[in-house]
């Protein structure tokens, strides 16, 4: 994974529909420190942390809100209650341990975040400080709940790909797969000298156009054009263009031409074989690789905004729509409008993630950037961290390095792993944590 996808602290897709289950995504909506409500009660206690009533009623009322928003079913009364009071225990577990973890957030970061959940409502700082207070939050636990989910989202990034283990052996296995595909995509033009051999020919005929193609090669050994030689001899209907088959993939090649020309440098000619036609010398014209040998690497920026209950992905798709229509008329510049809202490191830098290599990213930014023409803005775009805006600055064809082909192997095999060694990770924190059930209050 590239560098700005390593340090991003932006959250996982947020989930307000049945997907409570992946915690992290949530902001901590509530410190379990808080003094209860009138009627509220405590529903479980996480480490330091409490889970209340309350906060359950509010997160269900949110899932059946986006349920009937987007036309979908409402999930049964029992079975939500049950999903979200989970969520919310995984939550509390993540967010005590990020707390422990020594991981920092400095303020100009926190501001930064706090501005972004502002925008995403169409308010000022002050608004949106009026309408905490309106709602009976404070605006100071309202930071701290912020904080809380970049540090949950810095820790799980640096964890979970510690616990990513690649090995040599599954690298080969990849790039062997990788060349299998890759195969298909090299283009090769031949050129042959073909002498037939007919159907249930007898063994006298085989021989003697056996010492043909033997003759025609020591020709070409000897220093003769391979093209005149082919003309001379070749009994294909390349003859007149001196055997040359002309440069197509090596799919729409026999598989027996690829097999014996793999080994051959431009220039080199094969010794002879036989097929069910004759046989056959080959040389090799040209050889154009596929993406074993050269890739297409992008230059691309982003504007990247983080999620939170506040500021939902649907908040932040349609803040980076009406940018994006800002920037597709002229009244702004992308790499300005990044400097200004985005919410990864490379803000500072107008959003460049600099030249990436195929494999880079994770697969659903990097499958909007490869359908943008350079200069082009994508739609919104969802990710595990975040909601981003992308633009393709250019692009290039370029040679690869061995290390750089086992590189980007590596970190196609980490994305592939990240999801399962991340519900890994949080099933290890939860078994390790502090979690006490309580019962609802008798009623007087």
């Amino acid at each position: 994974m590239i560098e700005f996808l390593a340090r991003c602290a932006a959250p996982c897709r947020l989930a307000l529909a049945l997907a409570l289950a992946v915690a992290a995504a949530a902001v901590f909506a509530q410190a379990g420190t808080r003094a209860l409500r009138v009627g509220d009660y405590i529903v479980a206690v996480v480490n330091s942390e409490l889970v209340t009533a309350y906060e359950v009623e509010q997160r269900a009322g949110r899932v059946r809100d986006e349920a009937r928003r987007s036309g979908a079913r409402e999930p049964a009364a029992d079975s939500l209650h049950t999903q979200v009071v989970d969520a919310l225990i995984d939550e509390r577990v993540l967010v005590t341990y990020a707390r422990e973890s020594g991981a920092k957030v400095d303020e100009v970061e926190l501001d930064r975040a706090v501005n972004s959940v502002a925008a995403a409502n169409r308010m000022s700082v002050a608004d949106l400080r009026r309408r905490l207070a309106a709602e009976g939050q404070e605006f100071a636990r309202f930071r701290n709940n912020l904080r809380d989910q970049i540090l949950v989202e810095r820790v799980r990034e640096r964890e979970v790909q510690q616990r990513i283990r690649i090995s040599d052996a599954e690298i080969e296995r990849y790039l062997e797969q990788q060349k299998n595909t890759a195969a298909a995509a090299i283009e090769l033009n031949l050129a042959q000298i073909l002498v037939t051999v007919p159907e249930n020919a007898t063994d006298d005929v085989v021989a003697e156009r056996r010492t043909r193609i033997d003759a025609a090669l020591a020709r070409v050994r000897s220093g003769a054009d391979f093209a005149t030689v082919a003309r001379d001899v070749s009994e294909d209907g390349n003859r007149a263009n001196g055997g040359a088959i002309g440069l197509r993939p090596a799919s729409r090649l026999p598989d027996l031409f690829v097999e014996k020309s793999r080994d051959l440098q431009v220039g080199e000619v094969s010794e002879p074989f036989r097929s069910s036609g004759g046989f056959h010398v080959l040389k090799v014209l040209e050889r154009r690789e596929g993406q074993a040998v050269r890739v297409t690497q992008t230059r691309a920026r982003h504007i990247l905004l983080r999620t939170s209950a506040q500021a939902s992905a649907q908040d932040a798709a349609r803040r980076l729509l009406d940018l994006k229509r800002q920037i597709e008329a002229g009244q702004r510049r992308f790499e300005d409008v990044a400097r200004e809202v985005s919410e990864d490191a490379s803000a500072p830098a107008g959003g460049d993630l600099g030249w990436v290599s195929p494999g880079g990213f994770v697969p659903e930014f990097e499958e909007a950037m490869n359908q943008l023409a350079p200069g082009a803005v994508s739609a919104p775009v969802m990710s595990r961290f975040g909601v981003h805006l992308i633009q393709v600055i250019e692009r290039r064809e370029t040679e690869v390095s061995p290390k750089e082909v086992r590189d980007q192997a590596r970190a196609a095999l980490r994305e592939q792993k990240f999801g399962t060694a991340y519900q890994e990770w949080a099933r290890d924190l939860r078994a390790r944590a502090y979690i006490e059930m309580r019962e609802p209050p008798q009623q007087q």
